[in-house]
């Protein structure tokens, strides 16, 4: 019966029922997040390793173990083989959509001058090769506005005049440079950044930071760059 309210019970039922149906299609589903880059700031030691395709130069940059092994990569790079300048950008991960930097020379009075950008193209560091100091043992100075200026030397001068004279062997310019060498990196004569090249037929660097205010993204740019910018 109407008078026992039973009728309007089952109607009441059925619109709860219909106000969640309706309330569940109203509540869209959560949007996937992008996942965050790598916090690389707070790492000292990477590990940079090189393959090479047809085109390009390809880089993976990963957090450097304890024994030294590569760990969790933070950082992928691809070189633009025909870039006359030298062009390279750095992304945060392996399906190279999302940029943690790039650099690229323009002219300038010192030769060529390499400015880092973010993904935005805000300029936040620089570097160029010390053509003058250059001569026997290669030398770069690696800008960091408001912050330092790096003097970036090879360590051995025979190892450096050797990779000097390999360069102007016919032929020997286009095989790789095999035999380790290490640059050190100064400010003040204060040791603060060091990239070491390994031993090995496969193009791996190791790069030490020992500064907390340099800005990774520079010295993995500019650690590429030794790379990137020579023959070897």
């Amino acid at each position: 019966m109407d008078s026992t309210g039973t009728e309007s019970s089952a109607g009441t039922g059925a619109e709860k029922d219909k106000a969640a149906v309706s309330l569940t299609k109203a509540t869209p589903a959560p949007a996937p997040t992008t996942a965050e880059a790598p916090d690389i700031q707070s790492h000292d030691t990477f590990v940079i390793k090189k393959t090479l395709s047809l085109t390009a130069g390809e880089y993976v940059v990963s957090v450097a173990r304890p024994d030294g092994s590569e760990g969790e990569p933070v950082a992928y790079a691809r070189e633009k083989r025909l870039s006359l300048r030298g062009q390279v950008t750095v992304y945060t991960d392996a399906s190279r959509k999302s940029v943690l930097a790039d650099f690229k020379g323009r002219d300038h009075e010192v030769g060529y001058m390499y400015d880092v950008r973010d993904a935005s193209g805000q300029s936040f560091g620089s570097f160029y090769e010390d053509a003058g100091a250059s001569f026997l043992r290669r030398t770069w100075q690696v800008r960091q506005p408001g912050t330092m200026k790096l003097t970036g030397r090879e360590r051995s001068r025979v190892v450096a005049f050797v990779r000097f004279v390999w360069e102007f062997v016919p032929y020997l310019e286009y095989v790789p440079f095999i035999w380790p060498y290490r640059f050190k990196y100064t400010e003040s004569g204060k040791p603060l950044m060091t990239v070491t090249k390994k031993l090995g037929l496969h193009t791996r660097y190791v790069l030490e930071i020992l500064a907390p205010d340099i800005d990774r993204r520079l010295a993995i740019a500019h650690t590429l760059a030794l790379d990137a910018l020579e023959v070897d």
